[in-house]
């Protein structure tokens, strides 16, 4: 088996989720052949946009690599990662828990396919857990299959031109012995207002399927990147938020979060002291976003209008260009894009 095909760098993606990585490696010149996801909805979103690409909807556990369609040049994928997260990891100490270890199954589809490269990605937190020892254990387990060149370290995403401040960690090798190292390009800092400023306005629970961008004579360069062939704004579902949630969103500044609802507002918040300082967030136009996670739950406020985000405007936060549809319920798709890497 080879992993070029007429010349054209083939790639695999494991754990695809929605198709962020997909999407970033077919940016690169990588031709994705197969992609591994157990989600329904994300597979839909998946298959839809990317129509060449064999989607295997299964328990990857279940998944022989070996009955894939061929060996590719690169494997890339984030195996779920909620049992790493920082706000998880001090509860959460179980170094068997059955979905932390779905990172062994990117080392068996390693090991199994022998790429010449891999990209593995998940949390920050993931090369803190059990003071390092996952980390360790997965550099070692890619020593081991041959991968001698590694490069391991947590990556922020605004530094790669995304209007996100989205620190992730990434280990990166190759079985050919090349030495290397990531390179930042000279990107210039994106603003969430640079990012949404031609997306059409909205309001509470919205759910419009296309509207006109809106006529902005100096369109910035990031913008007019994430329209890709787009002629309109597609996919403008806002979440349908209660009257008391609304109200609450007028009290906050952009940069500012719950700390600025009056306590008569905020009452059923028994311990304030215990609140996540990213939750009822107004994003600040001049900044690039917060990250971009569960952004419903978290209330992340539009920077000017008293809402949550769109379907469309996370998407931009993330760098998935305006042509790329999200399928399946609305949590579903916000769940999608909050689980993504961002393909820029």
């Amino acid at each position: 088996m080879k992993g070029r095909t007429e010349n054209t760098l083939t790639g695999i993606d494991i754990f695809s989720g929605a198709g962020g990585m997909s999407l970033g490696a077919e940016k690169a010149g990588i031709q994705v052949i197969s992609a591994v996801e157990i989600n329904k909805y994300f597979s839909r979103t998946y298959t839809f946009n990317f129509r060449k690409t064999q989607i295997i909807q299964e328990d990857i556990r279940k998944v022989d690599p070996e009955n894939m369609m061929r060996r590719p040049f690169i494997l890339f994928g984030g195996p779920p990662c909620q049992g790493f997260s920082i706000s998880f990891t001090k509860r959460n100490e179980d170094f068997n828990n059955l979905r932390n270890g779905m990172f062994k199954e990117f080392i068996r589809f390693t090991a199994q396919l022998k790429p010449d490269w891999f990209v593995f990605e998940n949390v920050e937190g993931f090369s803190r857990f059990h003071k390092g020892k996952l980390a360790n254990e997965l550099s070692q387990a890619m020593t081991d299959i041959g991968y001698k060149n590694l490069f391991a370290d947590v990556l922020n995403s605004a530094d790669f031109g995304v209007p996100q401040i989205r620190k992730r960690f990434f280990m990166i090798g190759n079985n050919k012995g090349i030495p290397f190292n990531i390179s930042y390009t000279e990107n210039k800092t994106v603003t969430v207002g640079e990012a949404l400023s031609d997306l059409p306005s909205l309001k509470n629970g919205d759910k419009t399927d296309e509207l006109p961008y809106k006529n902005i004579e100096l369109l910035s360069g990031y913008a007019e990147l994430m329209r890709h062939n787009s002629k309109s704004a597609k996919q403008n579902y806002v979440s349908k938020n209660k009257d008391y949630v609304i109200e609450r969103y007028k009290y906050i500044k952009q940069g500012q979060n719950w700390s600025a609802i009056p306590d008569e507002l905020i009452g059923n918040y028994k311990d304030k002291n215990r609140c996540h300082t990213g939750i009822y967030r107004r994003l600040d136009p001049e900044k690039p976003s917060v990250v971009i996670a569960n952004y419903r739950k978290n209330m992340l406020i539009h920077p000017f209008e008293d809402r949550g985000l769109s379907i469309r405007e996370a998407a931009r936060l993330q760098s998935f260009h305006d042509d790329f549809i999200f399928q399946g319920t609305l949590d579903s798709m916000q769940q999608q894009i909050g689980n993504a890497v961002p393909p820029l």
